[in-house]
C-alpha cells in the first residue's frame, strides 16, 4: 500500500467536480486495512473512505487522507432448497453483482439494478428503488471497527435500517467502521416484485421472471437518468419526504395533482413532483441544472464547482418549502 499526495478527485466521484485530496491511498484487502491504521499519515489525518464515489459531492479540496476501497471477491458460502448465501466484497461494483445474481437466479436485488456504486456503500445508504430495498437482503456485514481496532461481524437486525438510513449515516459512527464484504441471503425461488407502475407497464406481463423485471429496471433508468460517465451527476440527490397524513390532505386540496403514497402513519411524496411543480426541472444555472428527465437527479453540465452544486441545490429546498411547506433533504453526501 501506497501514499499519495495532491491528488485531483475529479476523476474518483461521479459528479465530477474538481477537488484535491492532500493524501490518497488505495485498499485491496483486509491486510491494507491493518497496514493503514497503523501508518502516520492515518492516524495524523482526517479521513474519508470512498467507493466509486457516487453517493458524495465535495465542495471544496479535502484536507485529509482519502482512501479508495477495492477489495474484490464473490464466494457463495451456503445454500439451502430456497436460499443462497453469497459473500461480496466491498469493493465489487452493484450492478454486476445484481447482473451474477440475475443470471444465477438468484432473486432479491433484481429492482435495484442500474444503481451506481460499490457493495460497500449499499447498506449504509440502504439503497432501494421500484419497490425494493437491499436491507430485506442483507444477512450480515463483516466490517473493521476503527474504534477496538478489530474485524468484527455486524447482523442485519443490528444494522438500525430505515428511509435510506442505517447506523453507519449516524454523525457518531460515521468514522468507526470500515465495511470489507457483505452477505447476501438471496431467494432460489424468487418471486418477483412488479408493484411500481413503471415496471409494470415496461414488463406488460403478470408474471415476469427476475431477468425481465431486471432488464425493465435497465430500460427505464437508462431512459430516465444520465449516464454519470457522460454527465456529472450522483443519481438521485434529495430523499423523498415523508409528512402527516393530516398535512397531506391539506395539500392535497391546494394541489389536486400532488402524489402521495401512504406508508404506516405517514405519506411519502415524490420530491422530484415537488421540485417540478416549482419550475425546476430542466433549469440550468452555472453549468449547474436539474436533469430535463428526472427532476430528483442534479448534474453537472460542464465544469460546476461544488459550492455552485449546494447553492444550487440549497435554492430549491428553499422553493419547495416556500411553496409546500414540506422540507427535502439531500440523500448525497456532502463535504
Amino acid at each position: 500500500m501506497q501514499f499519495q499526495t495532491n491528488i485531483s478527485l475529479s476523476h474518483l466521484h461521479t459528479f465530477k467536480v474538481e477537488a484535491k485530496a492532500n493524501l490518497f491511498c488505495e485498499i485491496n484487502s483486509e491486510e491494507d486495512i491493518v497496514d493503514l491504521v497503523n501508518s502516520p499519515e492515518f492516524k495524523t489525518n482526517k479521513w474519508l473512505i470512498l467507493g466509486e464515489g457516487s453517493d458524495v459531492l465535495f465542495t471544496k479540496d479535502f484536507d485529509g487522507l482519502i482512501i479508495r476501497d477495492n477489495i474484490k471477491g464473490i464466494d457463495q458460502v451456503y445454500e439451502n432448497d430456497d436460499f443462497v448465501w453469497v459473500k461480496v466484497s466491498s469493493g465489487e461494483n452493484w450492478h454486476s453483482f445484481v447482473e451474477h445474481a440475475v443470471n444465477s437466479n438468484w432473486g432479491g436485488i433484481e429492482n435495484l439494478a442500474l444503481i451506481p456504486g460499490n457493495v460497500g456503500a449499499c447498506p449504509i445508504q440502504n439503497i432501494g428503488a421500484y419497490g425494493a430495498e437491499v436491507q430485506y437482503t442483507i444477512h450480515s456485514l463483516e466490517v473493521y471497527n476503527f474504534e477496538i481496532n478489530e474485524f468484527e461481524i455486524i447482523l442485519n437486525e443490528e444494522c438500525g435500517f430505515g428511509y435510506r438510513w442505517s447506523i453507519f449515516k449516524e454523525e457518531e459512527n460515521k468514522n468507526t467502521y470500515y465495511i470489507t464484504s457483505v452477505t447476501f441471503q438471496l431467494s432460489k425461488k424468487p418471486e418477483v416484485n412488479i408493484n411500481y407502475k413503471d415496471v409494470q407497464e415496461e414488463i406488460g406481463k403478470e408474471s415476469p421472471t427476475i431477468a425481465e423485471v431486471f432488464n425493465a429496471v435497465v430500460a427505464i433508468r437508462t431512459r430516465k437518468l444520465p449516464d454519470p460517465k457522460k454527465i456529472g451527476n450522483a443519481g438521485s440527490f434529495f430523499k423523498n419526504p415523508y409528512i402527516t397524513k393530516e398535512l397531506f390532505e391539506q395539500l392535497k386540496k391546494l394541489f389536486p395533482e400532488l402524489k402521495g403514497y401512504e406508508e404506516a402513519d405517514y405519506v411519502k411524496l415524490p420530491a422530484a413532483q415537488l421540485i417540478d411543480m416549482c419550475g425546476w426541472k430542466g433549469k440550468v444555472m452555472n453549468d449547474v441544472g436539474v436533469y430535463q428527465n428526472q427532476a430528483l437527479v442534479l448534474c453537472n453540465y460542464g465544469n460546476a464547482k461544488g459550492a455552485d452544486v449546494k447553492q444550487f441545490a440549497e435554492q430549491i429546498q428553499q422553493s419547495v418549502k416556500d411553496k409546500f411547506g414540506v422540507d427535502i433533504h439531500p440523500e448525497v453526501n456532502i463535504y
